[in-house]
């Protein structure tokens, strides 16, 4: 086994040296060693991919396409991708010039920061939010300026807009708005998006719009952000939980043409580009009412297990904002127990078997809750909730 030179171990980008590894991983791991753990911590659709868009993927193969596609995805997809985004949510984007086909929505986030900042460019990020945008901050040389929504319901309003403007001035780049939101599944409703694009609007902050679970809405309609601010807005989404298809990795990012065009030379350097039967499976999933059907079927059943652990939860004296969209429960530990997450995380794993994720993983708001995810079976949901009630019987401060 090779032992790296040691001089070799300064020769690194010192960028690197800002970045931690990934906290829910490392609590998954963690957590992952206990017999008869049984984990909602990670965001993968139990589901199976639908045969007919596995057929798709096969049928790539078996025609032996086999070579480098457009580096920006196949025409078929991009014309899917923007027949998804006209007929869904009323977006105009050019197929051949306006979208980027991405190796999952966690490339997309990589290019267009990469592709943005400039040392000392500031990033907002509403928080608590999925950790990702925290590093590839930090490693394009950017600074994460974090706005704790916490007192708002995670709803970044105007006022912390405003505030955040006027304490950072032109030093801001860009505001990622990730909703329906990982972790706490709270969204945003058309008079919210608006409010915050008319501020927006008189400034040249780049939105970065992750509306990767925009098909995963509950209550209430999707409206992008892309609606009412398409000129300074770049919008990601993707089949990875809309088709429970993490594993094909495939995103999206769509907008105007001259920002696209220098989105895609990162996208290009990195990647070349997407796997061309993953590329072959999400034209299926986006472009035929069977794959429409397929995400409303899945939808139907994640608002069930919704219901059922937020009901549950809530009995046993958990604080939680009703998620109207993707499949996160973030809950609010009750008082009577210390209030340390990561302790409370750990502890219930140790002594009942149930691994759920600390809230302060999700940066400045989260401290004092947890987050589990509902996209497991229902009679894995039943155990889980068993054994949360057991252990909030038994446990107090």
């Amino acid at each position: 086994m090779p032992k790296a030179k040691t001089t070799l171990l300064s020769s690194f980008n010192k960028r690197l040296d800002l970045v931690k590894p990934s906290a829910i991983r490392a609590f998954d791991n963690e957590v992952s060693e206990i017999p008869n753990i049984l984990k909602l911590t990670l965001g993968e659709p139990d589901f199976d991919v639908p045969d007919h868009i596995k057929a798709a993927a096969i049928q790539s193969i078996e025609g032996n396409d086999s070579h480098y596609a457009a580096s920006n995805g196949t025409l078929a997809l991009r014309q899917a991708v923007t027949n998804f985004l006209n007929n869904r949510y009323g977006l105009q984007y050019d197929a051949e010039s306006e979208v980027i086909v991405t190796v999952g929505a966690t490339e997309a986030i990589y290019s267009v920061l990469t592709s943005l900042l400039n040392s000392g460019d500031k990033v907002l990020l509403p928080s608590p939010i999925f950790p990702l945008y925290i590093p590839v901050t930090l490693v394009g040389g950017g600074e994460p300026v974090f706005v704790d929504t916490s007192s708002n319901n995670f709803v970044l309003s105007p006022e912390m807009l405003k505030q955040a403007i006027r304490e950072h001035g032109d030093s801001i780049k860009a505001i990622v708005l990730n909703f329906p939101s990982n972790p706490t599944g709270v969204t945003y409703s058309e008079a919210e998006v608006k409010a915050l694009a008319d501020i927006l609007r008189d400034t040249s902050i780049v939105v970065i719009s992750d509306e990767i679970y925009s098909e995963l809405t509950y209550e209430t309609t999707h409206v992008s952000m892309a609606k009412y601010l398409p000129e300074q807005t770049i919008l990601l989404n993707g089949v990875s939980k809309s088709h429970a298809m993490t594993g094909y990795r495939i995103g999206f990012l769509a907008g105007p043409a001259e920002v696209v065009k220098k989105l895609g030379l990162i996208h290009q350097f990195t990647v070349t580009t997407v796997t061309n039967s993953s590329m072959a499976a999400a034209t299926e999933a986006l472009n035929t009412e069977a794959g429409r059907e397929d995400t409303l079927i899945m939808k139907k059943q994640y608002k069930e297990r919704r219901d059922f652990v937020f009901d549950t939860m809530t009995s046993l004296g958990f604080a939680i904002p009703k998620p109207a969209g993707a499949f996160y429960i973030f809950a609010k530990i009750p008082e009577k127990f210390e209030q340390d997450d990561t302790k409370f995380a750990r502890d219930l794993a140790q002594k009942n078997q149930l691994a759920v994720v600390p809230g302060s993983s999700f940066g400045p708001g989260g401290e004092g809750y947890v987050r589990l995810s509902y996209a497991a079976s229902m009679s894995k949901l039943q155990d889980a909730m068993n054994r949360l009630t057991k252990y909030m019987n038994e446990s107090k401060r």
